[in-house]
């Protein structure tokens, strides 16, 4: 099916065309007119400002306008055929590697992210007798047996360099994945003769549970496990300048921990430089960003810890996730919960589990992970579109503008930029799912995609690098306070403020058009709406402002 995207008046949007439905009788019977637009009418928000999170003060900082790009490095590109691993988990050819990410590196800049998060490059060494699920362990790095050396499967420590090197020449942040509660059982010690104590796993409740075969978890009862990992984070930077950590199953460390990784981290980015891709020397962020796969109460209490004792400054925002693959797709598992197509108000939900988390959270929103199912083939899991339909790439193109307008930072999983999906995948396998490479925890584990883009796969990476250029050059979509106005079954909107700059995002997830009328009163502005694509007004009548909403689209409004 040949796609005709075209833009509606310039709107950060492509027009779905709505098909003629038949009748279910006879041949004669006439084809009906399709069904008018969705009226609905705003008289006044819903919600008072909220500004009480980090990233919702309408101060910008690096940190809140993070636009970080995950890349699976085992799976990702081949640029060096003598390092690969040649096996692992997922569909992909497994020969990812160093190389063939720094050469995306001019693709990655061009999705409009800002930073590129790395899973594990630490080495893992082969054991004797090892079997074959252990080389595919090895493969994914998060059971490290050298913590200070660059795994030869992915490369050499000078090609780390030189990623780290012309990743920052060209603007973008580059950040670990850490791996601090467990690694192999043959670890080595550190350059200062330093190792972690071995203990029992911890788990999300707090419980512990032992190790599985050929792994180990760190004890952080015993200060030698501290002092090895701030010896750890401390390298990396002050040998490569990476600008700071993302945090495997953050609850195997505990909060004080993390309080005392975090002073090391600013410590050691405080005492190296670099110059950037504005020619400017600069110190790496030090930022960290914690994933607890877990609900709003785990990830405070072993995440960000409290205001009186904090621990992480950010945490993956799993909840917030899960609510909007469930309301643009359907979540993983939909066949027993029935968790999909859910109506445009289960959004608002997301903010209503930021009331758990202390003063310096910032929430990190992402849609796809290398543990999650593509939201490509979770529309199709849920029957709402396949990728030779627009609806799929509409699908994809409400949830990137949904992402933009998250006040704080948010990631983008490689290839959902151009709604990549596992051909011949959408229902869950289970039987004999980790031999094929698709089971749900790690199906999505792709090879990379950055040459040869049809014209759709284009079309939305282009869309995803404007919407994402937005929060540049919109404070108030990454660090402003929300004030949500309205939702239902199908309409979403919420207000941005950060200083004068103000921003209405109003989004349709229905397959029809949809009619907004706003009453001027509802934002506080008798003046003329700008929409951001185009700078076409929307200029109010007697009645209000009357925002047409194209189907499964968004608005970026700013007055």
């Amino acid at each position: 099916m040949t796609s005709s995207h075209k833009f509606r008046s310039g709107l950060l949007i492509a027009s779905l065309s709505l098909p003629l439905i038949s009748c279910g009788g006879g041949g004669d019977s006439a084809t009906p007119a399709p069904a008018g637009p969705i009226a609905v009418t705003v008289s006044a928000a819903a919600g008072a400002p909220e500004a009480r999170l980090a990233c919702f003060k309408g101060v910008v900082t690096p940190e809140c306008n993070l636009r970080m790009y995950q890349v699976m490095v085992e799976a990702f590109a081949d640029g060096d055929a003598s390092a690969n691993y040649g096996t692992g988990y997922g569909s992909s050819t497994h020969r990812g590697d160093l190389k063939g990410i720094t050469d995306a590196l001019d693709y990655i800049k061009g999705t409009g992210v800002n930073a590129l998060w790395l899973t594990p490059i630490f080495e893992s060494v082969e054991k004797s007798g090892q079997d074959d699920w252990t080389d595919r362990l090895d493969a994914t790095g998060y059971f490290a047996s050298n913590y200070f050396k660059v795994d030869p499967k992915f490369g050499t420590s000078a090609q780390f360099k030189t990623l780290v090197d012309e990743a920052h020449a060209r603007g973008l942040y580059v950040f670990l994945d850490g791996v601090f509660g467990h690694y192999k059982d043959n670890l080595a010690v550190s350059p200062t003769s330093k190792l972690p104590k071995n203990g029992n796993c911890t788990n999300l409740q707090g419980g512990t549970y032992a190790p599985g075969a050929n792994q180990a978890c760190a004890d952080y009862g015993d200060p030698a496990t501290l002092a090895f990992f701030q010896e750890v984070v401390t390298h990396w930077i002050t040998t490569y300048k990476i600008d700071g950590w993302r945090l495997d199953q953050a609850y195997q460390v505990p909060v004080a921990q993390w309080a005392a990784l975090r002073q090391t981290v600013a410590t050691a980015s405080a005492s190296v430089s670099y110059t950037n891709g504005t020619g400017a020397t600069v110190q790496p962020l030090g930022h960290m960003v914690g994933e607890l796969w877990a609900g709003e109460a785990d990830i405070q209490a072993r995440g960000y810890g409290t205001a009186g004792a904090p621990g992480l400054p950010s945490a993956f925002d799993f909840p917030g996730r899960y609510r909007l693959v469930q309301t643009l797709a359907g979540e993983e598992a939909q066949a027993t919960s029935q968790k999909a197509n859910l109506p445009a108000s289960n959004l608002a939900g997301t903010y209503d589990t930021y009331a758990a988390y202390p003063d310096h959270a910032m929430p990190n929103l992402m849609l796809t992970n290398h543990d999650l199912v593509r939201f490509g083939d979770l529309i199709q899991r849920a029957g709402l579109g396949n990728p030779d339909q627009d609806i799929y790439w509409q699908r994809h193109k409400a949830a990137f503008a949904y992402m933009a307008a998250h006040s704080g930072p948010v990631t983008l999983y490689y290839g959902d930029e151009i709604g990549q999906e596992v051909a011949n995948f959408a229902a869950q396998v289970t039987s004999n799912c980790a031999v094929q490479g698709l089971c749900d925890d790690h199906v999505s584990r792709t090879t990379g995609k950055v040459l040869n883009l049809s014209a759709r796969e284009t079309d939305l990476k282009a869309h995803v690098a404007t919407l994402m250029g937005l929060r540049d050059t919109n404070p108030a979509l990454a660090a402003g306070s929300r004030t949500h106005v309205y939702s239902d079954a199908n309409v979403y909107i919420d207000r941005k403020d950060a200083g004068s700059n103000r921003v209405l995002f109003v989004m349709n997830t229905s397959t029809r058009e949809a009619t907004v009328t706003l009453k001027a009163s509802a934002i506080g502005s008798p003046g003329n709406l700008t929409d951001l694509g185009d700078n076409s007004l929307v200029v109010p009548g007697a009645d209000g402002y009357v925002i047409p909403v194209p189907a499964m689209a968004g608005r970026f409004l700013k007055f």
